[in-house]
C-alpha cells in the first residue's frame, strides 16, 4: 500500500504566516470575491455586478489564482457554450472568521462603513462546507445545520 503525502508548499517569501497568507489573498481583489462567494454570488457576471467595478481582465486572473490556492473550485453548469460557476472549498469557508474579523475592525475604526446583515456576523465556516464534507472535530456545535 502506497502511502499519499500532501505536496510540500512553496513558499514566495518565508514561512511567516501572515507573508504566506498575504501572498494568496493579500491584494486589492480576492478578499472581495471571497466576500460574493459568502454572500451567495456563484457566476462571472455576478462578480462583474459587484459595486466595486472588478475589470474583467483582473476576476479572471483572480478566480484563476484563488483555484490554484485551492480557496475556490470552478464547476461547469453548462455546455455549448462552456459556462462555469465558483464555489467555496472548505478551505475557502474556513476564511470566515477572517472576514467577520476584518469586518468588526472596519466598523469600530472606519466611519461611515455599511454593515452586513446579523446573519453573516453570526454565521460560522461549517455552513458553507462543500456538501458531504463534515465539520473538524467532535462536538455538537460543530456538527450544526445551517
Amino acid at each position: 500500500m502506497t502511502r499519499r503525502t500532501a505536496p510540500k508548499p512553496k513558499f514566495d517569501r518565508s514561512r511567516c504566516p501572515v507573508a504566506v497568507t498575504l501572498d494568496t489573498l493579500g491584494d486589492k481583489w480576492s478578499l472581495v470575491v471571497i466576500r460574493d462567494l459568502f454572500f451567495g454570488k456563484r457566476k462571472f457576471s455576478e462578480f462583474i455586478a459587484s459595486p466595486e467595478g472588478i475589470k474583467r481582465n483582473i476576476l479572471t486572473e483572480r478566480l484563476r489564482r484563488l483555484e490554484r490556492a485551492g480557496v475556490v473550485e470552478r464547476v461547469s453548469y453548462q455546455r455549448r457554450p462552456d459556462r462555469y460557476e465558483y464555489r467555496l472549498t472548505r478551505k475557502g469557508a474556513d476564511l470566515l472568521p477572517v472576514l467577520q474579523a476584518i469586518v468588526g475592525w472596519a466598523r469600530a475604526n472606519v466611519p461611515g462603513v455599511w454593515t452586513p446583515p446579523d446573519e453573516a456576523l453570526a454565521a460560522r465556516p461549517e455552513q458553507f462546507y462543500p456538501a458531504g464534507e463534515p465539520a473538524r472535530g467532535n462536538s455538537k456545535r460543530a456538527r450544526a445545520k445551517p
